[in-house]
C-alpha cells in the first residue's frame, strides 16, 4: 500500500492496495516519484492488468480538513485495502491479512501490517501502489486544472510553488483547496 497527495495544498490523498504475482516482472517499476509522467502512465496500465487485485481509495479535501491528513491518509490505506476482492496475505505469517505500507509509521491501523522506510524502491507491490495512487491522482488534478484554470493546477498537482501561492493570494482558495493547509498562507 501506499499513498500520494499527503502534502498538497488541494485535492485529495489516494492511496492504492496491490497484489502481484510472485514470479512478476514488470520493466522499469519504482518509486512513483522517480519516473516520467510518461512513464507512470504506461506501469499503469501494465500493473493494472497484471495485478491479483487492487484497488484505489481516495479521501477529499473537506475530510482531510475534518480529520487532519493522518487520520484521513490511514482511513485511504484503509478503505483501499477492505475494498479489494481478493484479501492480501503474506506468506510469513499466519495472518490472514497482511499489508506493506510504505512510510516509518501509521498510527491506529487495526489490519495486521508493518510499514517500510523507502517501501517502493524495496517492495514491487509497494512501488505498483505507488504509481496507482500518483497517476490516478495526477489525472483528478488535471481534470480539476480544466474546472479552475487560473490556479495551474496541471503544472503543480496543488502543491505549494510559488504560483500557485500566489493564486489562492490572487483569486482565493476554490472549492477543492485544504482550508487548513491555507491558513498560515491567508495569515488565518
Amino acid at each position: 500500500v501506499d499513498e500520494a497527495g499527503r502534502g498538497p495544498l488541494a485535492g485529495p490523498v489516494y492511496a492504492a492496495a496491490v497484489i502481484l504475482p510472485n514470479d512478476i516482472i514488470i520493466k522499469g517499476i519504482n518509486d512513483s516519484k522517480k519516473l516520467s509522467e510518461k512513464k507512470r502512465e504506461e506501469l499503469f496500465e501494465e500493473i493494472t492488468e497484471k495485478a491479483i487485485a487492487y484497488n484505489i481509495f481516495s479521501v477529499d479535501e473537506k475530510r482531510i480538513d475534518e480529520i487532519n491528513i493522518l487520520n484521513a491518509t490511514r482511513l485511504a490505506f484503509e478503505q483501499a485495502i477492505n475494498s479489494m476482492e481478493i484479501k492480501p496475505d503474506y506468506i510469513y505469517t499466519d495472518a490472514p491479512d497482511f499489508v506493506l505500507i510504505d512510510g516509518n509509521r501509521i498510527s491506529g491501523m487495526e489490519i495486521p501490517h508493518e510499514t517500510v522506510v523507502k517501501g517502493d524502491s524495496k517492495s514491487i507491490s509497494i512501488a505498483a501502489a505507488s504509481i496507482l495512487a500518483k497517476v490516478s491522482r495526477d489525472r483528478f488534478i488535471c481534470q480539476m486544472a480544466e474546472k479552475y484554470p487560473e490556479y495551474g493546477f496541471e503544472k503543480h498537482k496543488g502543491y505549494g510553488t510559488k504560483a500557485h501561492n500566489e493564486a489562492i493570494l490572487k483569486y482565493g482558495p476554490c472549492p477543492i483547496h485544504r482550508r487548513t493547509f491555507l491558513r498560515k498562507l491567508l495569515g488565518e
